[in-house]
């Protein structure tokens, strides 16, 4: 800030893990990772498995978490970094959990130096529409800056008919400990609070406080986040998406999780730009972009009067 075995992995910075790019008996290997180094100390690295971000690297410190027992393959995402959920959101679909972009392995364009982008194409093929039968094309660009990083996820309609789809970048954000972080900005919001089986419930007035599980879809948060951890403070930007998706597991639903190591629900917290409660429809050729722009800020001080 579950399947196979856990990676087998050497450490490199606190909360930062290398993935093996070989494959073992028990678990395929992971396609070698694209990594581009941006402006500062800016390092981002993504795998083409589903055009998956697994480390930001800005300004001295990993900013995503990445569990060190993430399993991947055969329908199993990668648990950290930013997985890609398109075409459904959860099981608000007929297809696989938060779809298929996820768990399928996109086309690595060639990395532009001059660009500072990773970019990564993914095209309907006969395994998607056997899930979802429309023609589609859509990108991941990611872009490291100085203190910021801008992921987005853009959807083209390639059908002859109009389709519907939902989007989230679910992303996994690095934080020293869960029982003092806070998420600002969505305190005049409701939401629905999926741990309760989709309850709706009025605006809190307070800042988004992680005690227990939390998994909350908010509605038309159009302006930016706050996320205080300790002494440290991220604004969280959206372009594109009307809704943002609050999720932390919290200690018991975490015990349960193979590919979570124990404890390891305290040092993440997803705050996640998405597209769930209306989704997006397109006509034929027509495209769609959404976006989430993460930005370093500095002292959290101003944020703790009510925190």
């Amino acid at each position: 800030m579950t399947g196979v075995p856990a990676w087998r992995g050497r450490r490199r910075h606190a909360g930062e893990f290398r993935l093996p790019m070989d494959g073992t008996m028990n678990a395929p290997a992971l396609p070698a990772p694209l990594i581009l180094n941006g402006p500062g100390d800016a390092r981002v690295e993504a795998s083409a498995f589903g055009a998956h971000l697994l480390s930001w690297h800005c300004r001295g410190q990993e900013r995503l978490y990445l569990s060190p027992n993430a399993g991947f393959g055969a329908g199993k995402a990668i648990r950290g970094g930013v997985p890609v959920i398109f075409p459904q959101f959860g099981e608000r679909g007929d297809g696989p959990r938060h779809g298929f972009a996820r768990t399928l392995t996109w086309e690595a364009e060639p990395a532009d130096p001059q660009a500072a982008r990773l970019s990564f194409r993914l095209a309907d093929r006969e395994e998607t529409r056997r899930h979802w039968p429309h023609r589609f094309e859509a990108g991941l660009d990611i872009e490291p800056g100085a203190d910021r990083l801008r992921i987005a996820l853009s959807v083209r309609n390639r059908d002859r008919s109009a389709f519907e789809f939902s989007a989230a970048l679910h992303t996994y954000l690095a934080v020293s400990d869960i029982a003092t972080t806070l998420v600002h900005g969505l305190e005049d919001r409701p939401y629905l609070d999926s741990a309760q089986a989709g309850a709706a419930c009025p605006a809190s007035d307070a800042p988004v406080r992680f005690d227990g599980e939390v998994d909350r879809i908010y509605a038309d948060t159009r302006r930016p986040l706050r996320i205080t951890d300790g002494e440290q403070m991220l604004r969280c930007e959206a372009e594109g998406f009307a809704d943002t998706v609050v999720w932390n597991p919290g200690e018991a639903l975490a015990a349960g999780m193979a590919d979570l190591a124990p404890g390891g629900h305290r040092r993440f917290v997803c705050v996640e730009a998405a597209q769930v409660l209306r989704p997006v429809r397109l006509e034929p050729g027509e495209a769609w972009t959404g976006a989430q722009t993460l930005i370093l800020e500095g002292s959290a001080a101003q944020y703790r009067i009510g925190g």
